[in-house]
C-alpha cells in the first residue's frame, strides 16, 4: 500500500465503546438520551429567546446564542454515535463517516475555545470600559468577532483531519473509544505521526494556553475594577453580568485540565479503571457542559428569566386562544 494513501485494507473502523462492560450499556443508553434531549430542549430555548426578545439583541447574548448552536451541533455529531454503539453488538463506522465525525467534534471544540475568550473580553470591556462599551462592541465589531471563533475552529479542524486521513491504516482497525476521537485514531496509523504530534501540540497552544491566558487576564482587570466599586450593590451587580461566563469557563477547562492532566496508573487493573475513565470523562466533557450551559445562564441571569416568562406567557395564550 503507498503511504499517504486513504484508500486502506481495512474498510472501516470497529468502535470499542463500553464493550468491555455490558451492564453500563443500557444504563448509559437511557441516560445519554435524556441528556441530549436536555442540551436540545435548553440551548435550543436559550437560541429562541436570543432572537425573538428585542431586550437581549446585545453583544452579549449574541455570543451565548452562538455558544448554545455551537453546543447542539458539538453534541449531535457524537450523540447518535453513542447511542448507536450501545444499541448495535458490532459497532463499526466507514472511514468517511470517521473523517466527518472527526472534523465535527474537532471544529466544535475549537470554536467553543475561542468562542469564550471573545466572550471574555465582551465582559471585560462591559466592567472595566462601560461608557466605550458601545462603540468598541458594537455590531461591526461582534458579529465579525463571532464569525472567526468559527473560522477559526473550522479550519484548524480541517488541517487536522486532513493530515490524520492521508495516513495508511493497516491491521488493527479498533478504537479504544465511543467515537472517531482523532487521538485514538492516530494510534491505530501505521506510519510515522511526527507532524501530526507536532501539529496537535502547536493547536493546544492556540485555542487552550492563549484562551486561558487571555481569559486569566481579562477577569484580573475585571476583578480590579469590581473591587474598586464603592457600595456593595454595585459591586454584586456587576459581578452578576459576567459570574455566568466565569463558571462556564471554569467547568469546560477545568474538566479539558483534568481530563489531559491526570496521571497515568501502572498496575493492569488501575489501567482497566484508567481505560474506563478515559472514556467517561470525554463523555462528561461533551455532554454534560453543554446541558449545564443553558442551566447556568438561566439561572444566574435575570435577563434571560424574563425572556423566558414572557416566551412561556405568549406559547400559552397562542395555545389558548
Amino acid at each position: 500500500m503507498e503511504k499517504g494513501n486513504w484508500s486502506s485494507p481495512v474498510a472501516g473502523f470497529i468502535l470499542l465503546g463500553l464493550s468491555a462492560h455490558p451492564k453500563l450499556e443500557k444504563m448509559f443508553f437511557v441516560l445519554i438520551l435524556l441528556m441530549y434531549l436536555v442540551i436540545l430542549l435548553g440551548n435550543g430555548v436559550l437560541i429562541l429567546v436570543t432572537v425573538l426578545d428585542s431586550r437581549l439583541h446585545t453583544p452579549m447574548y449574541f455570543f451565548l446564542g452562538n455558544l448554545s448552536f455551537l453546543d447542539i451541533c458539538y453534541t449531535t455529531s457524537s450523540v447518535p454515535l453513542f447511542l448507536d454503539g450501545f444499541l448495535n453488538p458490532r459497532k463499526t463506522i466507514s472511514f468517511s463517516a470517521c473523517a466527518v465525525q472527526m472534523f465535527l467534534s474537532f471544529a466544535m471544540a475549537g470554536t467553543e475555545c475561542v468562542l469564550l475568550g471573545m466572550m471574555a473580553f465582551d465582559r471585560y470591556v462591559a466592567i472595566c470600559n462601560p461608557l466605550r462599551y458601545p462603540v468598541v462592541m458594537s455590531k461591526a465589531a461582534y458579529v465579525p468577532m463571532a464569525a472567526s471563533s468559527w473560522a477559526i475552529g473550522g479550519t484548524a479542524s480541517v488541517v487536522h483531519t486532513s493530515l490524520t486521513i492521508q495516513l495508511p491504516f493497516c491491521g488493527d482497525n479498533v478504537i479504544n473509544h465511543f467515537t472517531c476521537e482523532i487521538l485514538a485514531v492516530l494510534k491505530l496509523a501505521c506510519a510515522d505521526i511526527s507532524i501530526n504530534v507536532i501539529s496537535m501540540g502547536v493547536t493546544n497552544v492556540i485555542f487552550l494556553g492563549a484562551p486561558v491566558l487571555f481569559i486569566s487576564i481579562s477577569y484580573v482587570f475585571i476583578i480590579v475594577t469590581i473591587l474598586r466599586i464603592p457600595s456593595a450593590e454595585g459591586r454584586r451587580k456587576a459581578f452578576s453580568t459576567c459570574s455566568a461566563h466565569f463558571t462556564v469557563v471554569v467547568i469546560f477547562y477545568g474538566t479539558l485540565l483534568f481530563m489531559y492532566g491526570k496521571p497515568k496508573s501502572k498496575d493492569s487493573l488501575g489501567a482497566d479503571k484508567q481505560d474506563l475513565s478515559d472514556k467517561l470523562i470525554p463523555l462528561f466533557y461533551g455532554l454534560v457542559i453543554p446541558m449545564l450551559n443553558p442551566i447556568i445562564y438561566s439561572l444566574r441571569n435575570k435577563d434571560v428569566k424574563a425572556a423566558m416568562r414572557n416566551l412561556v406567557e405568549r406559547l400559552t395564550f397562542q395555545c389558548i386562544h
